[in-house]
């Protein structure tokens, strides 16, 4: 094995290479003389990775494929080997496997469902009367987040937003005179945002819910241990604090339309 280092006139001092040969190849060589003192072009294809990403979801690829060829792309550009690119893509899942426990849940979040929750939550919001846009949205919001802390997912927006919160929210509107194009938005608008604050804001309060056990696995990862529990009680309050102001928000709106329709 021949060790031989470059000349001082090829590369500073302070960024000497060496160059590393046995029979048949080149062991080591610092990137620095291709790339420069900074070895920027080696950061840029550590991007690479996003890259991948960008054109497999382009091309509607699988998601999990897509991710795992990207992280491997940029462990080989990085000069991981690929064993090791196998290590550390075990130790990440061993450390979150504690994300798959939501799976646990689905049977009872099943029966529950078989039992006619989601009708008995329609029949509800159809027996109410003298309702305005803005009550209908605080309902929903309300049911929303109320089934969020049981692990419920109502798929608000195909099973509840667009064939029953927002044709009541129309009705609604229209008792004190026929909506304009832009008041009719406004109320679907409305309609799609109260799933979306109910649905947000409230998703980790249950335990066992996937987000809050990846939360928990990930602080756990880095080195800051916490419980599920924390990560709900600390939920509980932002929830709460979205629903004041969803109450005031659609408070407004409500006194917007009808001004509007005094007028």
């Amino acid at each position: 094995m021949l060790l031989c280092k470059i000349n001082d006139s090829l590369i500073s001092k302070k960024y000497e290479t060496s160059l590393t040969i046995n029979e048949n190849n080149i062991s080591m060589f610092n990137y620095y003389l291709f790339f420069g003192k900074e070895g920027k072009l080696m950061e840029y294809l550590c991007l690479l990775g996003i890259l991948v990403i960008v054109v497999g979801f382009a091309l509607k690829l699988d998601t999990v494929a897509v991710v795992v060829i990207a992280a491997l792309v940029t462990a080989l550009v990085s000069g991981i080997d690929f064993v090791t690119f196998l290590k550390i893509l075990g130790k990440g899942f061993i450390d979150n496997r504690m994300v798959s426990l939501f799976f646990l849940t689905l049977p009872t979040i099943g029966i529950i469902e078989r039992h006619g929750l989601k009708e008995a939550s329609v029949n509800l919001l159809k027996k109410l009367k003298n309702l305005t846009p803005g009550r209908i949205f605080d309902i929903y919001t309300a049911v929303r987040e109320v089934a969020s802390a049981f692990g419920i997912s109502l798929q608000g927006q195909v099973q509840f937003i667009a064939p029953l919160i927002n044709p009541m929210a129309q009705a609604a509107g229209k008792v004190n005179g026929e909506l304009t194009e832009l008041e009719a938005d406004q109320i679907k608008g409305r309609a799609a945002a109260s799933d979306n604050f109910g649905n947000f804001f409230a998703q980790n309060l249950f335990v066992g819910s996937s987000s809050v056990l990846l939360i928990t696995s990930t602080m756990k990862s880095l080195g800051h241990p916490i419980a599920a529990s924390g990560v709900v009680l600390c939920t509980i309050p932002i929830a709460i604090i979205c629903y004041i102001f969803c109450l005031i928000y659609n408070h407004f709106f409500d006194k917007k339309l009808k001004v509007s329709k005094e007028k």
